[in-house]
Formats: structure tokens, C-alpha cells, sequence
């Protein structure tokens, strides 16, 4: 079918195409809501043996394999809030964050002392919501009856006061339970970060989370739920709304609860350690570690800065997602970041990688910059073919093809080379969707937020006006109406489409449109050049 299209029959389908794929791919993403369970509300999780190396299902719903086990059992870790009330037990104060510890010891608040997400009543982030269905360092037993007890029993805290300035400070919590004693000790580190280390007096199964993910920074067009870094370094995510409940990961080096900005993470790149995945009521992954009677991991909660997690470990930059084209997003942020460095200014960065990125790709952009002003020339020797070879379609495509290759001009290189920058396009939109660094970064005035719409719309309709403008000097050969109709309104409807996008992405399209709007009057002036010498000699 492909080979009895015109030249812009097949643009107009790959624009088209390219347009749909951008709304599916974006607006199709499934939404989710907040999540609070029942008090009495629990989850089983069955165990079996051959487990996999990867994520395993099994049989019945919320089975996972335990390894150590020859025979299938079956143990329980209730997915259940307590109806008791629960107090602060311990205050912690770090340069980079404020947290609570409360009498289960858990994490029941988390702030990010981070000025530019602040509200305008100077409320920081807090990364535990109160309703959320599992919190950071939480426990979990198999044992159904420990576990309620769990609930009930408070544990108690070396420090009600912790304070870390320039040295790291370790707290302890200890829970005594009728068969076992727990104790978690926990080290705060100067950058952010912490070491947690659990201890059981006797031999018991459980499990702890890193905890639900943060909900400060959610958004329909970026990944919300859990990421894990398996064992081989490659990456899965479990979005909310789309948990089965039965997911296992064996020495997994990271686990992180992931919104938009922010993350709350447990990572061993040393030894790793075994994930299980369960689901709430509304199919939102909860992720845990499996336990041991001595329990050693590294936490970090906060912004997915990549300055930062690379300061901890490069690895750890993973949870930062940009989706299927994360093979181009990753360098292309280090790149965007590089540019940032010399200039100060996220938004003249995203500009000048818009025009480096558009001069690396010239040579493909002019080829098919080229062949079309060549298809163009032949047009009129291409309506006569078709008008005299109606009726024989394969006789018809046999001359169109060797009036081509007689004239050196390739049917589909007007439209292959602009499908090829697709992947180009997908990176850097994913990263300019992704990246924290935007947020309240100025630009020019009028935008002081990239990471937000263009609140005077202005950004938009440049960009549609360069698309028009583009459009008008790229040569066509319409036969079709109705064709040419769909290109003239398609700068409309991406300037509606680009109104609630953020500014720096916008800006990223306006300044790739200018910039091809003067690759295509350079293309055309060479064109212009070579009609005239014709015309003289």
C-alpha cells in the first residue's frame, strides 16, 4: 500500500501518525487516586519455591516464591492500618530534611527543606501522607498474630531530639513483642541520606517497606508507583493502577516509591536484597524487603536531583524515569546539564541544546530538506505518469520509480529523516517533563517557572506560528484537499496541544521550529541558485 502513496500522502500519514502516538502515549496513561484501606482490610501473601531471578508470577493471587523454603508454605503480611493512635517518639533534624518518627516506628512525616517547593503559605514538601496505606520503615509480620500485636505495641527511642549538623547521629528503636524483640538502628547521614540496620532477638519472617510513594508531585503524564533496579542493573517500574500483587525481584539493588519529583528509597549495591510487590484496593503497588534476623540497608528520600543521587551513588540516578526512551533521555539531560553549567540559565540551556541538537541532525534534515524540493521539480512529470497510466497501477509505480532514480530523488526522504528525529524529540520531552532542576526556573522574564505552563500563553502560539511559517516555505506537491487542509490546521492544534505543556518544552519546539524555518530558506535558496543557472545556461 505504502508504494502507491505520493510522497505527501506519506508525510501527511507519518505527521499524523507521530500526532497520535504523542496523545496516546501521553494522555492514555492511567490516572490514580489516593488510596486509605480499611482497619481491618488484609492482604495474604503465599509463599512458593522455584523462585526466578526476576519479577515471578504465581499461580494465586499474591503469591510470592520464598527461596529458602523446599516445600510451598504459607504465611501472611496484612496490608492493615491500626485503630490505634499513634504518637511522635522522635524528632529529626538534618540539613536536608525533617522527619518524625512515630511510636510503630515508622516515618510519619518527612519534609524536604527544599525553598522552591514551597507553597505560597511556606508549607515544604512532606513526603508521608497520613493516609497513605504503608509508611517508610514500616513492619510487616507473616505471623498474623505477632503482626497485630505489632500494631499495638509502641516502640521506644534512644533520643526524642536528634540534631544532625556536621557529623552522622545514630537513633534506636526498640519494640519488645511476646516472641520477638525488634531493634532498628538508624544512622543519619550529613547528605541526606541514612543507613538502617534491623535486629531480631529470634529468628521471625517480615517485611519492611520504604514505604507508599510521595503524592507532593503527581501528574498524569509521568510515572507514579515503584521502581526497582534488578540484579542485572536493568530497571522495572510497577505504575500505580497496574500492581498484580505477585511481583519478586531477588537481590534487587534498589527499590524506590516514585512520584513526579520525589522518592522515598531503600538501595544495596553490595549484597542487594529480595522485593516483593503487593497492591492496595486500587491495584497501587506496595513495595517491601524481605527481612533477615540482621537487616542492613541504605534509605533516601528526597528530590530525584541528579546532582544529588549521583553524589551518593551514580546508580542511583535510575529512579529518575524517563520511560520507554530513557536510552536517549539519560544523556541527554547529563548533556542539557553540561550546557547549564556555562550559561546559569535552565531555560537559554534547553535553547542552545535545541540548536546544537538541530545542527548535529542537519545532515539527515537536509537530505530531506532536498528531496523535496527535488519531488517539488518532478511534480508536474509525476501528475502526468498518473493521469497517463490510470488504470495500470503497477506500470503507473514503475515509471514514478524510474523517474526517481533518473532524477536521484527518494519518495520517502522527505518524511523518513523527520521520523527518525521522533526517538530525539521523546527523549528530550520526556527529561524537560521529568526534571526536577525546572522547577521554578526563570526564563526571559515572563516565565518563572519552565516546569509550568506559559502563563501568558505567549510561548504556544510562537511556536504555532513557527510551524505555520515552516510550513509555508517547505515545498509540497498537494493533489489531495483535504491533505493540505489537515496541514494547514495541524500548527492549531499543536499550539492547543502545547498550551498546558511546560514552558520548557514549548520552548524547546519554538526554538527547533525557528531553527528549521532557516535551515529550510538556506535549503531553498540553494535550490533557487541552481533553477537560475539552468535557466542561463
Amino acid at each position: 500500500m505504502l508504494d502507491k502513496m505520493t510522497q505527501q500522502q506519506r508525510m501527511v500519514l507519518a505527521i499524523v501518525l507521530s500526532f497520535l502516538f504523542f496523545v496516546a502515549y501521553d494522555f492514555l496513561l492511567p490516572k490514580s487516586a489516593p488510596v486509605t484501606l480499611e482497619n481491618n482490610q488484609s492482604t495474604t501473601i503465599q509463599q512458593q519455591s522455584n523462585i526466578q531471578t526476576n519479577a515471578t508470577s504465581a499461580p494465586a493471587p499474591m503469591s510470592i516464591a520464598q527461596p529458602e523454603s523446599a516445600s510451598a508454605q504459607t504465611s501472611t503480611a496484612p496490608i492493615q492500618k491500626t485503630a490505634e493512635k499513634t504518637s511522635e517518639i522522635s524528632d529529626v533534624h538534618t540539613p536536608s530534611f525533617h522527619a518524625k518518627i512515630d511510636s510503630l516506628g515508622r516515618i510519619s512525616l518527612y519534609e524536604v527543606l527544599l525553598d522552591k517547593f514551597k507553597t505560597k503559605d511556606g508549607k515544604l514538601p512532606n513526603l508521608v501522607d497520613p493516609t497513605s496505606p504503608v509508611k517508610p520503615l514500616e513492619i510487616r509480620f507473616s505471623d498474623p498474630a505477632l503482626n497485630e500485636e505489632a500494631f499495638k505495641v509502641p516502640y521506644t527511642a534512644s533520643s526524642a531530639i536528634i540534631n544532625v549538623t556536621n557529623a552522622d547521629k545514630v537513633l534506636t528503636l526498640t519494640q519488645k513483642l511476646s516472641k520477638v524483640t525488634v531493634t532498628k538502628k538508624i544512622t543519619f547521614h550529613t547528605n541526606g541520606t541514612y543507613s538502617l540496620q534491623v535486629q531480631l532477638s529470634n529468628p521471625v519472617e517480615y517485611y519492611i517497606s520504604p514505604g507508599f510513594r510521595p503524592k507532593e508531585a503527581s501528574s498524569m503524564y509521568t510515572f507514579k508507583g515503584v521502581l526497582v533496579r534488578k540484579a542485572d542493573g536493568t530497571i522495572d517500574t510497577v505504575k500505580d493502577g497496574g500492581a498484580k500483587g505477585n511481583e519478586v525481584y531477588m537481590k534487587a539493588t534498589v527499590i524506590s516509591a516514585c512520584d513526579k519529583y520525589f522518592a522515598t528509597t531503600f538501595y544495596n549495591f553490595k549484597n542487594g536484597f529480595d522485593v516483593y510487590i503487593t497492591k492496595d484496593a486500587k491495584e497501587d503497588p506496595l513495595a517491601f524487603v524481605k527481612g533477615s534476623a540482621n537487616l542492613s540497608l541504605d534509605g533516601y528520600a528526597g528530590a530525584k536531583e541528579h546532582d544529588k543521587l549521583s553524589s551518593i551513588d551514580p546508580r542511583l540516578t535510575d529512579i529518575i524515569e524517563y520511560g520507554f526512551f530513557t536510552f536517549l533521555a539519560k544523556p541527554m539531560f547529563v548533556f542539557l546539564k553540561t550546557i547549564y553549567n556555562y550559561v546559569g540559565n535552565w531555560g537559554w540551556a534547553i535553547v542552545l541544546t535545541t540548536i546544537l541538537l538541530r545542527l548535529i541532525l542537519f545532515p539527515l534534515t537536509y537530505k530531506g530538506m532536498v528531496s523535496m524540493n527535488r519531488l517539488k521539480v518532478l511534480s508536474p512529470k509525476v501528475k502526468e505518469i498518473q493521469k497517463k497510466y490510470k488504470g495500470e497501477p503497477q506500470k503507473m509505480n514503475a515509471k514514478m520509480m524510474e523517474l526517481y532514480k533518473k532524477n536521484n530523488a527518494n519518495p520517502m526522504g522527505g518524511c523518513l529523516p523527520m521520523i527518525l528525529q521522533i526517538p530525539v524529540f521523546f527523549a528530550i520531552y520526556r527529561v524537560l517533563l521529568n526534571a526536577v532542576e525546572l522547577k521554578h526556573a526563570p526564563w526571559m522574564g515572563w516565565i518563572h517557572d519552565l516546569s509550568a505552563m506559559d502563563p501568558y500563553y505567549i510561548l504556544p502560539v510562537l511556536m504555532a506560528g513557527t510551524m505555520f511559517w515552516q510550513q509555508r516555505l517547505t515545498p509540497n506537491n498537494f493533489t489531495d484537499p483535504m491533505q493540505e487542509k489537515i496541514m494547514k490546521f495541524l500548527p492549531l492544534i499543536f499550539m492547543f496541544f502545547f498550551v498546558t505543556f511546560p514552558a520548557g518544552l514549548t520552548l524547546y519546539w519554538f526554538v527547533n521550529n525557528l531553527f528549521g524555518v532557516a535551515q529550510q530558506y538556506y535549503v531553498n535558496s540553494i535550490f533557487k541558485k541552481e533553477k537560475a543557472q539552468k535557466a542561463a545556461a
